[in-house]
Protein backbone atom coordinates (compact mmCIF):
# COMPACT_ATOMS: atom_id res chain seq x y z
CA UNK A 1 0.00 0.00 0.00
CA UNK A 2 1.56 3.19 -0.93
CA UNK A 3 1.54 5.97 0.92
CA UNK A 4 -1.01 8.08 -1.08
CA UNK A 5 -3.87 5.43 0.24
CA UNK A 6 -2.77 5.30 4.08
CA UNK A 7 -5.06 7.36 6.25
CA UNK A 8 -2.29 8.09 8.60
CA UNK A 9 -0.32 10.41 5.62
CA UNK A 10 -3.44 13.03 5.27
CA UNK A 11 -3.28 13.17 9.11
CA UNK A 12 -2.08 16.88 10.53
CA UNK A 13 -2.32 18.93 13.98
CA UNK A 14 -4.30 22.03 13.81
CA UNK A 15 -4.06 24.31 16.50
CA UNK A 16 -7.50 25.19 17.99
CA UNK A 17 -6.97 29.01 17.56
CA UNK A 18 -6.91 28.16 13.83
CA UNK A 19 -10.31 27.03 13.57
CA UNK A 20 -12.75 29.80 12.21
CA UNK A 21 -15.52 30.30 14.92
CA UNK A 22 -17.18 32.85 12.97
CA UNK A 23 -17.19 34.32 9.44
CA UNK A 24 -15.53 37.22 8.23
CA UNK A 25 -17.56 40.44 6.61
CA UNK A 26 -18.07 41.15 4.43
CA UNK A 27 -17.58 37.65 3.15
CA UNK A 28 -15.26 38.52 0.75
CA UNK A 29 -12.63 40.16 2.96
CA UNK A 30 -11.65 36.66 3.87
CA UNK A 31 -7.93 35.63 2.83
CA UNK A 32 -7.29 33.96 -0.56
CA UNK A 33 -4.07 31.44 -0.44
CA UNK A 34 -3.19 31.00 -4.27
CA UNK A 35 -1.32 28.18 -5.56
CA UNK A 36 0.13 27.91 -9.26
CA UNK A 37 0.81 24.71 -10.42
CA UNK A 38 4.22 25.11 -10.36
CA UNK A 39 5.67 25.65 -6.59
CA UNK A 40 5.09 28.96 -5.90
CA UNK A 41 2.32 30.41 -3.30
CA UNK A 42 0.24 33.86 -3.06
CA UNK A 43 -1.46 35.55 -0.98
CA UNK A 44 -4.14 37.27 -1.72
CA UNK A 45 -8.14 38.62 -0.21
CA UNK A 46 -10.98 36.59 -1.84
CA UNK A 47 -12.22 39.72 -3.26
CA UNK A 48 -9.59 39.77 -5.84
CA UNK A 49 -10.91 36.96 -7.40
CA UNK A 50 -11.93 39.23 -10.63
CA UNK A 51 -8.48 39.47 -11.36
CA UNK A 52 -7.22 36.21 -10.44
CA UNK A 53 -9.45 35.18 -13.30
CA UNK A 54 -9.91 35.98 -17.28
CA UNK A 55 -12.68 36.94 -19.03
CA UNK A 56 -14.41 34.05 -20.49
CA UNK A 57 -13.46 31.89 -17.83
CA UNK A 58 -16.45 29.74 -15.97
CA UNK A 59 -17.02 29.34 -11.81
CA UNK A 60 -19.49 26.58 -11.25
CA UNK A 61 -21.56 27.14 -7.95
CA UNK A 62 -23.54 24.70 -5.99
CA UNK A 63 -26.62 26.15 -5.48
CA UNK A 64 -27.80 23.92 -2.52
CA UNK A 65 -29.52 25.60 0.61
CA UNK A 66 -28.75 24.10 4.03
CA UNK A 67 -32.35 22.72 5.73
CA UNK A 68 -33.04 23.46 9.39
CA UNK A 69 -32.11 19.88 9.70
CA UNK A 70 -30.98 19.74 13.78
CA UNK A 71 -34.06 18.87 15.83
CA UNK A 72 -34.32 18.50 19.92
CA UNK A 73 -37.07 16.63 21.05
CA UNK A 74 -38.12 14.29 24.17
CA UNK A 75 -39.42 10.55 24.04
CA UNK A 76 -42.29 9.65 25.34
CA UNK A 77 -40.49 8.93 28.88
CA UNK A 78 -39.38 12.74 28.64
CA UNK A 79 -35.40 11.47 27.94
CA UNK A 80 -33.91 14.48 25.38
CA UNK A 81 -32.69 13.35 22.18
CA UNK A 82 -31.29 14.83 19.28
CA UNK A 83 -31.92 14.55 15.17
CA UNK A 84 -29.93 15.58 12.51
CA UNK A 85 -31.31 14.76 9.44
CA UNK A 86 -29.83 13.79 6.45
CA UNK A 87 -32.24 12.85 3.26
CA UNK A 88 -35.56 11.99 2.82
CA UNK A 89 -36.25 8.57 1.32
CA UNK A 90 -40.13 8.90 0.87
CA UNK A 91 -42.97 10.62 1.44
CA UNK A 92 -41.84 12.27 5.22
CA UNK A 93 -39.86 9.51 5.84
CA UNK A 94 -36.22 10.67 6.79
CA UNK A 95 -33.18 8.60 7.20
CA UNK A 96 -32.16 10.74 10.53
CA UNK A 97 -28.46 10.33 12.74
CA UNK A 98 -29.90 10.45 16.27
CA UNK A 99 -28.35 10.97 19.58
CA UNK A 100 -28.20 8.90 21.55
CA UNK A 101 -28.81 6.56 18.69
CA UNK A 102 -28.85 3.14 20.51
CA UNK A 103 -31.90 3.25 23.35
CA UNK A 104 -33.78 3.41 19.55
CA UNK A 105 -35.56 0.75 18.71
CA UNK A 106 -38.37 0.56 16.00
CA UNK A 107 -41.22 1.85 17.29
CA UNK A 108 -39.42 4.49 19.58
CA UNK A 109 -41.54 7.74 19.46
CA UNK A 110 -39.75 11.31 19.51
CA UNK A 111 -42.30 14.28 20.06
CA UNK A 112 -41.23 17.81 18.70
CA UNK A 113 -42.93 20.55 20.84
CA UNK A 114 -46.97 19.83 20.05
CA UNK A 115 -46.32 19.81 16.37
CA UNK A 116 -44.28 17.30 15.09
CA UNK A 117 -44.05 13.61 15.79
CA UNK A 118 -41.95 10.39 14.39
CA UNK A 119 -41.53 6.85 14.85
CA UNK A 120 -38.79 4.96 13.94
CA UNK A 121 -39.32 1.96 11.42
CA UNK A 122 -35.88 1.30 10.50
CA UNK A 123 -32.57 1.53 11.29
CA UNK A 124 -29.57 1.90 8.19
CA UNK A 125 -26.83 -0.18 9.45
CA UNK A 126 -24.22 1.93 6.72
CA UNK A 127 -24.59 4.88 8.70
CA UNK A 128 -25.61 4.20 12.78
CA UNK A 129 -28.91 5.96 11.86
CA UNK A 130 -32.58 5.69 12.18
CA UNK A 131 -35.24 6.07 9.51
CA UNK A 132 -38.52 8.19 11.28
CA UNK A 133 -41.55 8.40 9.62
CA UNK A 134 -43.05 12.07 10.88
CA UNK A 135 -46.49 12.35 11.07
CA UNK A 136 -47.56 15.95 9.55
CA UNK A 137 -50.77 18.03 10.81
CA UNK A 138 -52.47 17.87 6.66
CA UNK A 139 -53.16 21.66 7.09
CA UNK A 140 -49.25 21.85 7.35
CA UNK A 141 -46.42 21.11 4.93
CA UNK A 142 -43.43 18.99 6.24
CA UNK A 143 -41.31 22.04 5.15
CA UNK A 144 -43.51 24.54 6.88
CA UNK A 145 -43.13 22.83 10.38
CA UNK A 146 -39.49 22.13 10.20
CA UNK A 147 -38.55 26.07 10.04
CA UNK A 148 -40.50 26.88 12.93
CA UNK A 149 -38.97 23.61 14.84
CA UNK A 150 -35.31 22.59 13.10
CA UNK A 151 -32.28 24.20 13.41
CA UNK A 152 -29.68 25.63 10.90
CA UNK A 153 -26.57 22.70 11.31
CA UNK A 154 -23.53 24.36 12.22
CA UNK A 155 -20.44 21.83 12.37
CA UNK A 156 -19.65 20.49 15.28
CA UNK A 157 -16.17 22.08 15.76
CA UNK A 158 -17.89 25.40 15.47
CA UNK A 159 -18.63 25.68 19.37
CA UNK A 160 -18.26 29.61 20.33
CA UNK A 161 -19.85 31.26 17.23
CA UNK A 162 -22.02 34.26 17.21
CA UNK A 163 -22.87 33.71 13.40
CA UNK A 164 -26.67 33.74 12.61
CA UNK A 165 -28.15 30.96 10.37
CA UNK A 166 -28.06 33.42 7.51
CA UNK A 167 -24.08 33.48 7.40
CA UNK A 168 -24.15 29.74 7.14
CA UNK A 169 -25.78 29.71 3.17
CA UNK A 170 -24.37 31.09 0.53
CA UNK A 171 -25.82 33.87 -0.90
CA UNK A 172 -26.70 32.34 -4.33
CA UNK A 173 -28.56 29.45 -2.71
CA UNK A 174 -31.84 28.09 -3.94
CA UNK A 175 -32.30 24.58 -3.74
CA UNK A 176 -33.11 23.28 -0.59
CA UNK A 177 -31.73 19.83 0.41
CA UNK A 178 -28.48 20.62 2.15
CA UNK A 179 -27.41 19.44 5.72
CA UNK A 180 -24.41 21.21 5.70
CA UNK A 181 -23.18 24.72 3.63
CA UNK A 182 -20.71 24.26 0.65
CA UNK A 183 -18.45 26.22 2.13
CA UNK A 184 -16.68 27.65 -0.37
CA UNK A 185 -19.00 29.37 -1.37
CA UNK A 186 -19.51 31.44 1.48
CA UNK A 187 -17.06 33.76 0.75
CA UNK A 188 -18.95 35.38 -2.36
CA UNK A 189 -20.78 38.88 -1.99
CA UNK A 190 -23.81 39.87 -4.35
CA UNK A 191 -21.16 42.25 -5.02
CA UNK A 192 -18.30 40.10 -6.17
CA UNK A 193 -20.26 38.28 -8.19
CA UNK A 194 -21.64 41.45 -10.36
CA UNK A 195 -17.73 42.47 -10.45
CA UNK A 196 -17.07 38.74 -11.73
CA UNK A 197 -19.80 39.12 -14.50
CA UNK A 198 -18.66 42.52 -15.27
CA UNK A 199 -15.50 41.20 -16.29
CA UNK A 200 -17.51 38.54 -18.77
CA UNK A 201 -16.40 35.38 -16.13
CA UNK A 202 -19.20 33.62 -16.54
CA UNK A 203 -21.74 31.90 -13.74
CA UNK A 204 -23.28 28.06 -13.75
CA UNK A 205 -24.88 26.10 -11.24
CA UNK A 206 -25.18 22.47 -10.14
CA UNK A 207 -26.46 20.75 -6.95
CA UNK A 208 -25.65 18.91 -4.75
CA UNK A 209 -27.36 18.64 -1.25
CA UNK A 210 -24.41 18.21 1.13
CA UNK A 211 -25.00 15.01 3.56
CA UNK A 212 -23.44 12.90 5.36
CA UNK A 213 -21.15 11.38 2.63
CA UNK A 214 -19.63 14.84 2.38
CA UNK A 215 -18.60 15.02 6.05
CA UNK A 216 -18.59 11.38 7.22
CA UNK A 217 -14.48 10.74 8.35
CA UNK A 218 -12.67 8.14 6.58
CA UNK A 219 -11.99 5.04 9.31
CA UNK A 220 -10.39 2.84 7.35
CA UNK A 221 -6.59 3.23 7.11
CA UNK A 222 -6.78 1.80 3.91
CA UNK A 223 -8.68 4.48 1.94
CA UNK A 224 -9.69 2.42 -1.04
CA UNK A 225 -11.73 0.53 1.24
CA UNK A 226 -13.79 3.44 2.28
CA UNK A 227 -17.31 3.90 1.63
CA UNK A 228 -18.81 7.08 0.67
CA UNK A 229 -22.34 7.82 1.34
CA UNK A 230 -24.64 8.97 -1.77
CA UNK A 231 -25.44 12.24 -2.20
CA UNK A 232 -28.31 13.45 -4.56
CA UNK A 233 -26.89 15.92 -7.60
CA UNK A 234 -28.28 17.15 -10.53
CA UNK A 235 -26.45 18.72 -13.75
CA UNK A 236 -28.89 20.49 -16.46
CA UNK A 237 -28.00 21.59 -19.91
CA UNK A 238 -27.32 25.21 -19.31
CA UNK A 239 -24.44 24.10 -17.74
CA UNK A 240 -22.95 21.37 -19.76
CA UNK A 241 -23.42 24.25 -22.54
CA UNK A 242 -21.51 26.70 -20.49
CA UNK A 243 -18.72 24.07 -19.79
CA UNK A 244 -18.77 22.99 -23.76
CA UNK A 245 -18.31 26.79 -24.45
CA UNK A 246 -15.68 27.35 -22.11
CA UNK A 247 -13.09 24.55 -22.88
CA UNK A 248 -14.07 25.09 -26.89
CA UNK A 249 -11.97 28.84 -25.96
CA UNK A 250 -9.43 27.42 -24.20
CA UNK A 251 -10.49 28.95 -20.93
CA UNK A 252 -10.70 27.26 -17.47
CA UNK A 253 -14.08 25.82 -15.44
CA UNK A 254 -13.26 26.65 -11.79
CA UNK A 255 -15.18 24.64 -9.46
CA UNK A 256 -16.14 26.91 -6.38
CA UNK A 257 -15.84 24.11 -3.87
CA UNK A 258 -15.54 20.32 -3.75
CA UNK A 259 -18.62 19.15 -4.22
CA UNK A 260 -18.75 20.84 -7.45
CA UNK A 261 -16.16 18.95 -8.20
CA UNK A 262 -18.01 15.39 -7.11
CA UNK A 263 -21.12 16.91 -8.94
CA UNK A 264 -19.30 17.63 -12.29
CA UNK A 265 -17.05 14.44 -12.01
CA UNK A 266 -20.09 12.37 -10.78
CA UNK A 267 -22.20 13.15 -13.76
CA UNK A 268 -19.43 12.32 -16.48
CA UNK A 269 -18.63 8.96 -14.72
CA UNK A 270 -22.51 7.99 -15.36
CA UNK A 271 -21.98 8.10 -19.14
CA UNK A 272 -18.37 8.36 -19.52
CA UNK A 273 -19.60 12.19 -21.22
CA UNK A 274 -20.98 14.98 -19.69
CA UNK A 275 -24.78 14.95 -20.87
CA UNK A 276 -27.83 16.08 -18.28
CA UNK A 277 -28.02 14.04 -15.07
CA UNK A 278 -30.24 14.02 -11.77
CA UNK A 279 -29.57 11.23 -9.39
CA UNK A 280 -27.20 9.70 -6.81
CA UNK A 281 -23.29 9.84 -6.90
CA UNK A 282 -21.14 8.16 -4.07
CA UNK A 283 -18.27 9.44 -6.24
CA UNK A 284 -14.95 9.10 -4.02
CA UNK A 285 -11.89 11.23 -5.21
CA UNK A 286 -8.06 10.59 -4.16
CA UNK A 287 -4.61 10.68 -5.62
CA UNK A 288 -4.46 8.80 -8.83
CA UNK A 289 -8.22 10.28 -10.09
CA UNK A 290 -7.92 11.65 -13.74
CA UNK A 291 -10.15 14.63 -13.54
CA UNK A 292 -12.54 15.14 -16.18
CA UNK A 293 -13.92 18.34 -16.19
CA UNK A 294 -12.54 20.84 -14.42
CA UNK A 295 -9.26 22.72 -14.61
CA UNK A 296 -9.30 24.46 -11.14
CA UNK A 297 -10.65 24.51 -7.56
CA UNK A 298 -11.81 27.01 -5.00
CA UNK A 299 -11.72 25.79 -1.82
CA UNK A 300 -11.72 26.05 2.31
CA UNK A 301 -9.07 24.71 4.06
CA UNK A 302 -10.07 20.84 5.32
CA UNK A 303 -9.95 18.42 8.47
CA UNK A 304 -7.40 16.10 8.79
CA UNK A 305 -7.96 12.36 7.12
CA UNK A 306 -10.67 13.69 5.48
CA UNK A 307 -12.03 12.25 2.02
CA UNK A 308 -11.90 16.08 0.82
CA UNK A 309 -8.45 16.67 1.92
CA UNK A 310 -8.12 13.60 -0.56
CA UNK A 311 -9.70 15.00 -3.49
CA UNK A 312 -7.80 18.10 -3.05
CA UNK A 313 -4.69 15.72 -2.79
CA UNK A 314 -5.89 14.41 -5.94
CA UNK A 315 -5.22 17.41 -7.88
CA UNK A 316 -2.16 18.90 -6.44
CA UNK A 317 -0.60 16.23 -5.18
CA UNK A 318 -0.75 14.58 -0.96
CA UNK A 319 2.93 15.71 -0.11
CA UNK A 320 2.53 19.23 -1.87
CA UNK A 321 -0.71 19.87 -0.24
CA UNK A 322 0.36 19.47 3.56
CA UNK A 323 3.51 21.32 2.69
CA UNK A 324 0.90 24.01 1.40
CA UNK A 325 -0.91 23.63 4.70
CA UNK A 326 1.70 24.02 6.96
CA UNK A 327 2.58 26.97 5.33
CA UNK A 328 -0.78 28.14 6.01
CA UNK A 329 -0.81 27.39 9.61
CA UNK A 330 2.43 29.19 9.81
CA UNK A 331 0.97 32.36 8.15
CA UNK A 332 -2.26 32.10 10.24
CA UNK A 333 -4.76 31.20 7.70
CA UNK A 334 -8.45 30.32 9.45
CA UNK A 335 -9.44 26.96 8.92
CA UNK A 336 -13.01 24.82 7.63
CA UNK A 337 -16.04 26.30 7.48
CA UNK A 338 -16.13 29.88 7.99
CA UNK A 339 -12.54 29.69 7.34
CA UNK A 340 -10.02 31.58 4.37
CA UNK A 341 -10.17 30.12 0.85
CA UNK A 342 -7.84 28.55 -1.50
CA UNK A 343 -7.67 28.98 -5.27
CA UNK A 344 -5.54 25.96 -7.23
CA UNK A 345 -4.96 26.88 -10.80
CA UNK A 346 -3.96 23.68 -12.76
Amino acid sequence: MNLDQQLSSYDYYLPSELIAQNPVIPRDTSRLLVVKSQETINHHVFSDLPDLLSSGDLLVLNDTLVIPARLYGKKSTGAQVEVLLVEETENNCWLALVKPGKRFSIGSEIIFGDILKATVIGKDESTGGRFLQFEVNPCQSFWEILDKVGNIPFPPYVTESQANPQQYQTVYAEKQGAIAAPTAGLHFTERLLTQLTEKQINIAKVTLHVGIGTFRPVEVEDILNHEMHQEWIEVNQNTIDAIKQTKEKGKKVIAVGTTVVRTLEGAYQQQQKLIPFSGKTNLFIYPSYEFKVIDGLITNFHLPKSSLLMLVSALIGRERLMSIYQKAMEEKYRFYSFGDGMFIQI
